[in-house]
């Protein structure tokens, strides 16, 4: 990780990483559009032994959208979530080997395909068209650079996704304030929060 990189552990599968990644880019480009993002893999199918389900993120991405991303998650149908997110975070490994710039725009676009579009981002041909389309024709993964990321994280103290180190220190979900109480999930804008992670990661 260089200087003007901001390092984040994430699952491409994750709503709330989808909701932060938003919130930091635009930010990141009306301030300091010179700092890329480094988007490293946390497998959260391999942490918890079992994928992220469709019907189980349902109600988290309701309560995301009634109140922090009205805007997102147009494309999220529960019944119709990939059943892995490795080989798409593998290939976003393999487009950072490649060039950061390009690791960073695949990262997000897939993000995208996933929650804005409906994609089935386990099938190798929708990734296979979307490499294509960022430049990277014939671009493959290897599971062991998702695995090594894994591992690196670990050895960080990655608690969950999206955790971000920036500038020395290390913020969680810094624009998300999560409580579950009796009534179930509880979300909000963490605005002190997200205000303290941009200062350390944009100046």
């Amino acid at each position: 990780m260089t200087d003007h990189q901001i390092e984040v552990f994430a699952d491409i599968t994750c709503p709330f990483t989808h909701v932060g990644l938003r919130r930091l880019v635009a930010a990141r480009d009306a301030r300091a559009p010179d700092r890329q993002l480094l988007v490293r893999s946390w497998p959260l199918e391999l942490v918890n032994a079992e994928p992220l389900r469709g019907l189980a993120l349902a109600p988290k991405i309701a309560a995301l959208q009634a109140t922090v991303a009205a805007d997102l998650f147009r494309g999220f149908d529960p019944s119709h979530f990939p059943e892995t997110s490795l080989p798409a975070l593998a290939l976003v490994a393999a487009a950072y080997q490649h060039d950061a710039a390009a690791g960073e725009r695949l990262s997000l676009a897939i993000r995208t395909a996933l929650f804005e579009d409906g994609a089935d981002i386990a099938d190798r041909q929708v990734l296979n068209a979307m490499v294509a389309r960022y430049g990277l024709p014939g671009l493959t993964g290897d599971d062991q650079q998702v695995i090594d990321d894994w591992h690196r994280g670990e050895a960080l103290g990655v608690v969950g996704s999206p955790h971000f180190f920036v500038a020395g220190d290390d913020f969680f979900c810094p624009a998300l304030d999560i409580t579950h109480d009796d009534g179930g999930l509880s979300i909000a804008f963490d605005a002190d929060g997200f205000d303290k992670f941009l200062a350390a990661a944009l100046g």
